[in-house]
């Protein structure tokens, strides 16, 4: 019995001395890295202050608001350290902030970009939607009284002790925004992040290169270290619908998983992605992928090239359908983290919906080809409850069970840009519908259907 004991606590002692080890090791590059690259993000792009971003989005992990952090203004950067590791993430104007995790910080600020442009127009001189001058117009039959009260609630905390942080809501039907609301500090000209939400931005991006004929989705993808061997089967509509079979773990919480191994760890996360391993033939199974996004962005990268490509979203995207406040910033190695990083105002976000609830078209132009919002809205074969498309989320349910759905509470024809944070845009076809939904929270007291729901209830 006494040996028993002692194993037992040699045993103990061994898978104590590997936890401590674990966390010592591999969380430390996390911790500081998000917190670097948040704190930069929305310091500099989004105008916020470092307190504020603290009590907000350091919540997301248990440790990370008492990281000793420094914001240094003369060299447009913030660094974070935990233990043996400091992070450090750089801001470029007009592009963004970007995490440093493997290249010296003065290569990555010498890389000869040419920047986005600049908007021309002023929007508060123009009616809405190509600007910001909104109209007044009253729908016969809507019941402003439950409108205004369900985007209220949307800002309303159930349990003080778990907030929600809501900073913006935006409303519009038929075209019209209906309501609209703020937290205090923020109005309709304020960057907010979209985190995955920029996943269906890509989608946009992706079709603008069909419409010209630059890229095919049933063809291979175009990705170099896949030439010669199984992985060159994959194509872009498998990247596109999450199905390319490639190894990867989107979890959030392993420190090893792909996820944050490319995020934090890797200048290069469309290299870091498209060097996984082929695990199931393309096509057949489904697995959310940020790491796929970065795959496609660097398609757009190579097909456009480097010389237009920094402009590219602004000039066939953003600037045509006035979302003059949108930004995604680049990685280490210049290319677009089209899975994560894009900022954009309420009101720009639900410009961005519109977009798709008018099947493409904006102000009479074709900005996305003809049957492509109806090809991204198609679910995916691999999905099993059909909830999603081609880098957008639907809400149809499992064939067998359409109840069994990804948005509990909303209509089953819901079309959903989906971010981290309970950040969405949703579109509901038949009620004329978007709803933008922005704000930092941890935890499920936010709800999504109550608001949507509401705004239904309130329509004719």
């Amino acid at each position: 019995m006494k040996k028993f004991f002692r194993y037992l606590g040699i045993s103990l002692l061994v898978i104590i001395i590997l936890a401590v080890s674990y966390i010592l090791i591999f969380f430390p590059p996390i911790m500081t890295g998000m917190a670097a690259k948040t704190m930069c993000s929305c310091v500099y792009v989004t105008g916020r202050t470092p307190e504020s971003v603290v009590h907000e989005e350091f919540q997301v992990f248990p440790g990370m608001p008492s990281l000793p952090y420094t914001v240094d203004r003369n060299d447009s950067s913030v660094s974070v350290s935990m233990l043996w590791k400091t992070s450090k993430a750089i801001y470029r104007e007009r592009l963004g902030c970007t995490l440093i995790a493997e290249q010296d910080v003065d290569v990555v600020r010498s890389q000869a970009i040419v920047r986005p442009p600049v908007p021309t127009l002023n929007q508060d001189s123009l009616a809405w939607p190509m600007g910001n001058a909104i109209q007044d117009t009253t729908f016969s039959g809507v019941d402003y009284a439950k409108v205004k009260e369900t985007v209220q609630a949307a800002f309303n905390d159930v349990d003080p002790e778990n907030p929600i942080y809501t900073h913006g809501v935006v409303v519009v039907y038929d075209g019209h925004i209906l309501a609209e609301q703020y937290a205090d500090g923020y109005t309709y000209t304020s960057r907010m992040m979209g985190w995955s939400m920029t996943k269906s931005i890509t989608n946009a991006l992706i079709g603008i290169l069909v419409k010209e004929d630059k890229l095919n989705v049933e063809e291979p993808a175009s990705v170099p270290e896949w030439k010669n061997d199984e992985r060159s089967k994959i194509t872009l509509n498998n990247l596109l619908q999450a199905s390319s079979g490639l190894d990867w773990s989107e979890s959030y919480f392993s420190p090893t998983g792909s996820f944050h191994q490319m995020f934090i760890k890797s200048d290069d996360k469309a290299a870091f992605a498209a060097s996984q391993k082929l695990k199931h033939e393309p096509g057949t199974h489904f697995q959310y992928s940020s790491g796929t996004t970065n795959i496609l962005s660097r398609m757009i990268r190579q097909t456009v090239g480097d010389r237009d490509y920094y402009q590219f979203p602004y000039k066939e995207l953003f600037h045509k359908i006035g979302m003059n406040t949108a930004i995604i910033e680049p990685d280490a190695s210049g290319t677009f983290v089209a899975s994560s990083y894009s900022f954009a105002s309420a009101r720009d976000w639900a410009r961005f919906g519109m977009l798709y609830l008018n099947d493409g078209t904006w102000n009479g132009e074709r900005i996305l080809p003809q049957g492509w919002v109806k090809y991204s809205t198609t679910p995916a074969p691999a999905a099993p409850m059909r909830q999603y498309g081609a880098q957008i989320w639907l809400n149809l349910g499992a064939i067998d069970n359409p109840t069994l759905v990804e948005y509990p509470g909303l209509p089953n024809e819901a079309i959903v840009f989906d971010g981290f944070e309970r950040n969405f845009v949703v579109i509901v076809p038949s009620k004329k519908l978007v709803v933008v939904r922005l704000g930092v929270t941890h935890n499920k007291n936010f709800s999504l259907a109550n608001l949507v729901n509401g705004v239904i209830e309130a329509l004719p």
